[in-house]
């Protein structure tokens, strides 16, 4: 099942920070900016409720979405969030423009699967680490993944999963491997717990 995510926002006229502090306080308003594709950018807002209800999904930072300003629909890509330092809502949105044909490139989350069932873990009693938690890929809009998998199962004690052992969906390449980057991901590593143990004894 895909799911639709769409927003509404308003053409904002009132630039500038004062304007944009105003925007916050007074109409629970979030400001934001559109850019890319061949157009100028475009500068709107949104509701604050409608954005935190939308950032709820993880999901939503690695889908097209579908923004509304003013009747005239826009196919946009999450770029940038600024929260507030203290009480974590957005203070400022960046979206950029997605255009049909045209590759673009977003962070996708990754999704460990088979971690308890692991061969260092089941077998060897080791225990997992996560490097990164996001990769940022590079494709058509049309083969953007929700979320790309790191498949633990045969993974054993002191190995480490790189970005190169990663399986993508067809059109979709990694941009840190493209730069010959090639991250680690995750790692088995001997249980902390079991090496003082044997230093006790």
């Amino acid at each position: 099942m895909t799911v639709e995510f769409a927003l509404n926002a308003e053409v904002r006229s009132d630039l500038g920070k004062g304007a944009s502090r105003r925007l916050r306080r007074n109409v629970s308003m979030v400001p934001a900016v559109i850019y890319g594709g061949d157009k100028a950018p475009q500068s709107i807002s949104l509701l604050a409720k409608d954005l935190a209800k939308l950032l709820e999904n993880e999901a939503a930072f690695s889908h097209v979405l579908s923004l509304d300003v003013a009747g005239t629909k826009e196919s946009v890509l999450i770029k940038a969030l600024q929260r507030h330092p203290a009480k974590g809502f957005v203070l400022h949105a960046d979206f950029q423009r997605v255009v049909a044909g045209q590759k673009l490139t977003a962070h996708v989350p990754l999704h460990f699967i088979n971690e308890a069932t692991a061969v260092g873990v089941k077998q060897q009693g080791g225990e997992i680490s996560h490097t990164i938690s996001e990769v940022e890929v590079s494709c058509l809009p049309k083969d953007l993944p929700e979320f790309i998998e790191v498949d633990m199962a045969a993974v054993e004690v002191g190995q480490t999963v790189h970005m190169s052992d990663l399986k993508l969906p067809k059109g979709v390449e990694l941009v840190a491997l493209a730069h010959g980057n090639d991250l680690a991901v995750s790692n088995i590593h001997a249980s902390r717990v079991k090496d003082e143990e044997g230093a006790a004894e």
